[in-house]
């Protein structure tokens, strides 16, 4: 099996964004016809948010395209981005500050922190969090493609979120995806799209220890494989310092995102389960 999926992203790396997107898109339709459980939450999320089925079933294949596009951003040559907002990292580099970037399941998110990497990286590196895929040929080929110029990662542990921590109040970049549920107690329960979610503290901690500029930013995936544009957007409301408040301000920020391309979002995420 591992083999099998080497092979696929060696082979993968060498065909164009269209193609790609277009058997990623096959490959959602496929997930969404033949699991009556992903089928239920996707429609489920997009509904609680208010979307009709429309956007829901345009959101199958964009998920689909999410996984197929992978080969080629982590091992092929580079892909088309441009730009929506980098003023507001220019203006952070300037003042000298570090930049706290939180991005949901919206688009391409990897396309995000690689394009920071690539523009801005050689100024202020950009430090994720890093979790292993469980098979060992998945993990080889992420690791390749996560260690680049510019682009540094932080194991999910106390370790790690000391390492993020450092980096933020060293002036340099994080990147986090704060709709990802946490592990028990690592979270508090808040609204996202009307609905009790529970939602990492993190983002709230680092915001507060390393006296950062909040940024805003997530990766439209662009039509007929033209590439990808990063938008980037300052945080609209203050970061209050209890912990419930704060997520609730995170969410509101994920959802004003989430508004600009809801097709994009990934619905079919578990976002309102329980944490482990």
């Amino acid at each position: 099996m591992t083999s099998v999926l080497t092979l696929l992203f060696r082979l993968g790396r060498h065909l164009p964004l269209w193609c790609l997107h277009g058997l990623g898109s096959a490959l959602g339709w496929v997930s969404f016809v033949l699991s009556p459980r992903y089928r239920r939450r996707l429609l489920a999320h997009a509904a609680q948010a208010g979307y009709g089925r429309s956007v829901a079933l345009a959101s199958v294949g964009q998920a689909g395209r999410l996984v197929a596009e992978l080969p080629r951003l982590w091992l092929g040559r580079p892909v088309p981005v441009r730009w929506d907002g980098e003023q507001h990292i220019e203006a952070a580099l300037r003042d000298g500050v570090g930049l706290l970037f939180l991005t949901p399941h919206l688009g391409c998110f990897e396309i995000t922190a690689q394009a920071y990497a690539a523009r801005f990286g050689a100024r202020r590196p950009m430090t994720v969090l890093f979790r292993p895929p469980r098979l060992a040929a998945l993990r080889d080929l992420v690791v390749q493609a996560r260690q680049r110029p510019g682009l540094q990662t932080a194991p999910v542990s106390l370790a790690g979120v000391r390492q993020l921590m450092r980096a933020l109040k060293a002036g340099e970049a994080v990147g986090l995806l704060p709709d990802q549920v946490p592990p028990q107690g690592q979270g508090v329960w808040a609204p996202f799209f009307g609905r009790p979610a529970y939602t990492m503290t993190l983002s709230t901690r680092l915001a507060q220890a390393g006296g950062c500029r909040i940024l805003l930013s997530w990766g439209e995936r662009l039509p007929a494989g033209r590439g990808y544009v990063v938008h980037v957007r300052p945080l609209a409301e203050a970061l209050p310092d209890e912990p419930d408040a704060a997520a609730a301000v995170v969410n509101r920020a994920m959802e004003s995102l989430v508004r600009e391309s809801p097709a994009q979002y990934l619905w079919s995420y578990d976002r309102y389960k329980q944490p482990r």
